[in-house]
């Protein structure tokens, strides 16, 4: 080792919302911070929409008139959530919901009760409040009263840079020393299994440059990268050839202890291959930097791990709005699902039970409408986006059964199942697939389209897949868990790193708000003597 670094009492891997909220807590408890962060920082949470998802009465849904309470997000949420976190955890985690916003507030992050009169994947500038879930859906209004908790982070675009710009000012401004360019490679345990500090390579005294060129290639590979892994892979590669020339080995400590917020695993192609082979062709959702490292750091140390096969893929039909008025529809012209519900929601049944393929039916008004109302609904990729549906990926007939015909779909099937959701919406009888009624339209008008929405590589329709599982931690303080069900001394995860609130299902904002809520957990707890007592 050329030599060692100054002692900290917390080292946080990983500089995204996780990361930063943990450091914030740590910081704010009295210790020395230090985070580490392969590049610049932001990871996933910069490239995200900005939505954390929060109800129970917030001042953005008072201020829209949102009647929520704590009750019923927790009903809702415990319908997504199902076993990734105990009852106990998923009500604190509502219960603190009106606060963590006030928090993030109170750190800079702007929201507002600007709510969206319309059902969206992602609303445009004019709207920050939304229904980011299946609140509305059939199965779900039924149990829980729905209510808009999309809460967007008030900015143009897509705003998690926003939100992560404003964390990490609140992070530096508390005199947390963030090192870039630095990959961690192992933890460091003492003889009882304890971690107590963590190896890296640091570019930290590499040329100027160097580290100058480095931040841009972590940048540029993340954005556009994203969009074309080529461009991805090839600044990646130039990213690799500097860091294995310039970087030097050093061993940081930790007196209190290390947390591990690296995001997840979607840019590691051979642990999707392992974990969750049927995800793949997909957008990943993320960085270069979310290969797994953090999560496999945790093994290394003796971390247990779950939920690594749930991934989430986002096959949205929205905006524009009336989309939802369509029919999904497989191969054999039948149902897929409740067109109301979520992406997430479309894209798992398409992957798990259809092929990954689906087409979407509508008519001419649907068209027409489509037409008329997307560009004024949509982001402005959202708009690309539905361009593209309606012209290359459409195909029409005079009928269903010919435009069935026309894409290799079961024609007969597709007649049928037209024909039985046109005759219950006449008959006011509920929807063959749940379609709650106010978003049931039936299909009269030729021509017949079927748009293309299956889940394949392509720039002009993407489907976004993020990793949603990780390093099994205790829920009361986020420390990570062994094989064996024992927390390992000094060592905590947050956010895609680790099992949360969003690990056996997603809707928009989940992810932030668990990186928000777990990471706080880790923060506060890494520093805290008494571990038992619950804080978030």
């Amino acid at each position: 080792m050329s030599r060692v670094g100054a002692p900290v009492d917390v080292v946080v891997i990983g500089f995204g919302a996780a990361g930063a909220c943990a450091a914030i807590e740590a910081a704010d408890a009295g210790a020395s911070v230090l985070v580490l962060d392969r590049f610049a920082g932001g990871g996933a949470s910069a490239l995200s929409g900005g939505v954390v998802y929060a109800g129970g009465g917030t001042e953005q849904q008072r201020a829209a008139g949102v009647d929520d309470s704590v009750d019923a997000m927790y009903d809702y949420l415990r319908l997504e959530v199902g076993d990734a976190v105990s009852e106990e955890t998923l009500r604190r985690f509502c219960t603190g919901s009106v606060d963590m916003v006030g928090w993030l507030q109170d750190n800079g992050v702007p929201f507002a009760g600007s709510l969206c009169p319309y059902k969206t994947s992602y609303p445009n500038d004019d709207y920050y409040l939304y229904h980011s879930g299946s609140e509305t859906a059939g199965g779900f209004r039924e149990v829980a009263k729905p209510a808009a908790r999309g809460h967007r982070v008030h900015g143009p675009g897509t705003s998690g840079k926003l939100l992560f710009a404003r964390l990490a000012d609140a992070v530096r401004r508390r005199g947390v020393q963030v090192l870039p360019g630095t990959r961690a490679t192992e933890l460091i345990t003492d003889d009882a299994g304890a971690v107590t500090g963590v190896r890296v390579r640091t570019l930290r005294d590499a040329p100027t440059w160097v580290r100058r060129a480095h931040r841009v290639l972590g940048r540029y590979s993340a954005k556009p990268g994203i969009y074309v892994p080529a461009i991805r892979k090839a600044l990646s590669r130039q990213a690799e050839r500097l860091e294995r020339r310039y970087a030097r080995e050093e061993e940081l400590t930790a007196r209190r202890g290390v947390v591990i917020s690296a995001g997840g695993f979607i840019a590691n192609r051979a642990m999707v291959r392992e974990h969750a082979p049927a995800y793949r062709g997909g957008l990943a959702l993320g960085t270069s930097a979310d290969d797994g490292s953090g999560i496999r750091l945790g093994v290394g140390a003796g971390g247990a791990t779950a939920f690594l096969d749930r991934v989430t893929a986002w096959r949205f039909v929205t905006p524009p709005s009336v989309f939802i008025r369509g029919l999904i529809v497989d191969r054999n012209g039948t149902r897929v699902i409740d067109e109301s519900r979520y992406g997430a929601a479309v894209g798992e049944a398409l992957i798990q039970h259809h092929e990954a393929k689906g087409w979407l039916l509508v008519d001419d008004e649907i068209v027409a409408t489509a037409k008329r109302t997307a560009r004024k609904e949509a982001q402005w990729f959202q708009w690309l986006q539905a361009a593209y549906v309606l012209s290359r990926g459409r195909v029409t007939g005079s009928s269903p059964a010919e435009v069935a015909k026309r894409v290799g779909l079961d024609p007969d099937g597709l007649q049928a199942t037209v024909d039985a959701y046109n005759e219950a919406a006449a008959a006011g009888a509920a929807d063959p697939a749940g379609k709650p009624g106010e978003y049931v339209q039936p299909l009269r008008t030729p021509p017949f389209s079927l748009l293309d929405i299956s889940i394949k590589p392509s720039l002009s329709f993407p489907c976004a897949m993020l990793t949603l599982g990780g390093l099994v931690v205790d829920e009361r303080t986020g420390q990570v868990r062994a094989e064996n069900g024992e927390p390992i001394p000094g060592l905590y995860a947050a956010g895609r790193s680790a099992v949360g609130i969003c690990s056996r299902s997603y809707v928009s904002g989940l992810s932030l708000a668990d990186c928000v809520f777990s990471g706080r957990r880790a923060g506060s707890s890494v520093v805290r003597s008494d571990k038992n007592e619950n804080v978030f």
